[in-house]
Protein backbone atom coordinates (compact mmCIF):
# COMPACT_ATOMS: atom_id res chain seq x y z
CA UNK A 1 0.00 0.00 0.00
CA UNK A 2 2.76 2.95 0.38
CA UNK A 3 4.71 2.00 -2.73
CA UNK A 4 1.27 3.36 -4.10
CA UNK A 5 0.57 5.39 -2.37
CA UNK A 6 4.53 6.87 -2.38
CA UNK A 7 4.48 6.33 -6.31
CA UNK A 8 1.14 9.01 -6.37
CA UNK A 9 2.55 11.59 -4.05
CA UNK A 10 5.84 11.46 -5.94
CA UNK A 11 3.75 12.23 -9.24
CA UNK A 12 1.75 15.32 -7.48
CA UNK A 13 5.52 16.18 -6.58
CA UNK A 14 4.13 16.78 -2.47
CA UNK A 15 5.78 15.70 0.58
CA UNK A 16 3.27 13.69 2.16
CA UNK A 17 4.28 11.13 4.15
CA UNK A 18 3.69 7.56 2.27
CA UNK A 19 5.99 5.40 4.50
CA UNK A 20 5.16 1.59 5.69
CA UNK A 21 4.15 2.98 9.02
CA UNK A 22 2.16 6.11 7.91
CA UNK A 23 0.01 3.96 6.18
CA UNK A 24 -0.19 1.42 9.20
CA UNK A 25 -1.01 4.21 11.80
CA UNK A 26 -3.43 6.55 9.70
CA UNK A 27 -5.40 4.04 7.39
CA UNK A 28 -5.40 0.17 8.25
CA UNK A 29 -5.13 0.62 12.22
CA UNK A 30 -6.43 4.62 12.64
CA UNK A 31 -8.90 4.44 15.90
CA UNK A 32 -11.98 6.13 13.61
CA UNK A 33 -11.20 4.16 11.03
CA UNK A 34 -14.77 2.23 9.35
CA UNK A 35 -13.15 0.09 6.60
CA UNK A 36 -9.59 0.03 4.94
CA UNK A 37 -10.05 -1.95 1.50
CA UNK A 38 -7.42 -3.12 -0.60
CA UNK A 39 -7.51 -4.18 -4.68
CA UNK A 40 -5.37 -6.83 -5.34
CA UNK A 41 -4.40 -8.51 -8.96
CA UNK A 42 -4.35 -12.25 -9.52
CA UNK A 43 -0.83 -12.20 -9.29
CA UNK A 44 -1.45 -10.87 -5.60
CA UNK A 45 0.23 -7.08 -6.38
CA UNK A 46 -1.88 -4.07 -5.01
CA UNK A 47 -3.59 -1.85 -7.32
CA UNK A 48 -5.01 0.36 -5.08
CA UNK A 49 -6.94 1.04 -1.70
CA UNK A 50 -9.51 3.06 -0.49
CA UNK A 51 -9.86 4.14 3.84
CA UNK A 52 -13.28 5.23 5.24
CA UNK A 53 -12.74 6.47 8.74
CA UNK A 54 -15.31 8.58 10.83
CA UNK A 55 -15.26 11.94 11.26
CA UNK A 56 -14.57 13.25 14.78
CA UNK A 57 -14.50 16.98 16.13
CA UNK A 58 -11.25 18.60 15.20
CA UNK A 59 -10.35 16.10 12.37
CA UNK A 60 -8.03 17.75 9.56
CA UNK A 61 -10.14 18.31 7.04
CA UNK A 62 -12.42 19.96 8.83
CA UNK A 63 -15.34 17.40 7.84
CA UNK A 64 -18.91 17.13 9.89
CA UNK A 65 -18.22 15.31 12.82
CA UNK A 66 -20.40 11.99 12.39
CA UNK A 67 -19.95 11.93 9.00
CA UNK A 68 -17.39 9.95 7.23
CA UNK A 69 -14.36 10.68 4.83
CA UNK A 70 -12.81 8.81 2.21
CA UNK A 71 -8.97 8.67 0.39
CA UNK A 72 -8.87 6.09 -2.83
CA UNK A 73 -5.27 5.68 -4.36
CA UNK A 74 -4.54 3.67 -7.22
CA UNK A 75 -1.92 2.37 -8.94
CA UNK A 76 -0.92 4.92 -11.16
CA UNK A 77 -0.89 2.73 -14.00
CA UNK A 78 -3.88 0.87 -13.19
CA UNK A 79 -6.53 3.67 -13.91
CA UNK A 80 -9.37 3.12 -16.19
CA UNK A 81 -9.82 -0.90 -15.07
CA UNK A 82 -13.14 -0.66 -12.67
CA UNK A 83 -10.52 -0.38 -9.66
CA UNK A 84 -12.16 2.88 -7.81
CA UNK A 85 -15.44 1.67 -9.02
CA UNK A 86 -15.26 -1.92 -6.76
CA UNK A 87 -13.70 -0.12 -4.00
CA UNK A 88 -16.50 2.13 -3.91
CA UNK A 89 -19.29 -0.45 -3.84
CA UNK A 90 -18.01 -2.23 -0.84
CA UNK A 91 -16.92 1.16 1.07
CA UNK A 92 -20.44 2.55 0.04
CA UNK A 93 -21.86 -0.75 2.25
CA UNK A 94 -19.76 -0.20 5.00
CA UNK A 95 -20.64 3.34 5.26
CA UNK A 96 -24.01 2.39 5.10
CA UNK A 97 -23.60 -0.58 7.88
CA UNK A 98 -21.74 2.16 9.96
CA UNK A 99 -24.94 4.37 9.77
CA UNK A 100 -23.17 7.20 8.08
CA UNK A 101 -25.44 9.92 6.68
CA UNK A 102 -22.17 11.06 4.35
CA UNK A 103 -19.03 11.04 2.96
CA UNK A 104 -16.71 13.64 2.58
CA UNK A 105 -13.95 13.64 -0.23
CA UNK A 106 -11.66 16.40 0.06
CA UNK A 107 -9.46 16.94 -3.22
CA UNK A 108 -6.49 19.08 -4.60
CA UNK A 109 -8.07 21.41 -6.94
CA UNK A 110 -6.02 20.66 -9.42
CA UNK A 111 -5.70 16.72 -9.11
CA UNK A 112 -8.25 16.33 -11.91
CA UNK A 113 -8.52 12.57 -12.14
CA UNK A 114 -9.15 12.31 -8.40
CA UNK A 115 -12.32 15.15 -9.39
CA UNK A 116 -13.74 12.93 -11.80
CA UNK A 117 -13.23 9.79 -10.30
CA UNK A 118 -15.47 11.15 -7.40
CA UNK A 119 -18.09 12.99 -9.50
CA UNK A 120 -18.73 9.80 -11.46
CA UNK A 121 -19.22 8.08 -8.05
CA UNK A 122 -22.39 10.10 -7.43
CA UNK A 123 -19.91 12.94 -5.31
CA UNK A 124 -21.22 16.31 -5.61
CA UNK A 125 -19.38 19.65 -4.44
CA UNK A 126 -20.38 21.44 -1.47
CA UNK A 127 -17.23 23.47 -0.57
CA UNK A 128 -14.32 25.00 -1.53
CA UNK A 129 -10.78 25.78 0.59
CA UNK A 130 -7.79 27.20 -0.79
CA UNK A 131 -6.18 24.47 -2.81
CA UNK A 132 -9.14 22.03 -1.87
CA UNK A 133 -12.52 21.18 -2.88
CA UNK A 134 -14.70 18.73 -0.97
CA UNK A 135 -17.00 16.85 -2.62
CA UNK A 136 -20.16 15.23 -0.68
CA UNK A 137 -21.79 12.03 -1.21
CA UNK A 138 -25.09 11.38 0.88
CA UNK A 139 -25.76 8.34 1.93
CA UNK A 140 -29.19 8.93 4.42
CA UNK A 141 -31.05 12.26 4.08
Amino acid sequence: MSIVLRDIIAAWKSDRPSSAEHVRTYYVEHPNRIECLVAVSQQGDILGFQSLQRATDGNPWGVTPGWGFIGTYVKLDSGRRGIGTALFAATRDAARKAGLPSIDATIGEHNDLGLAYYEAMGFRTYRRQPGMISKVYTLFP
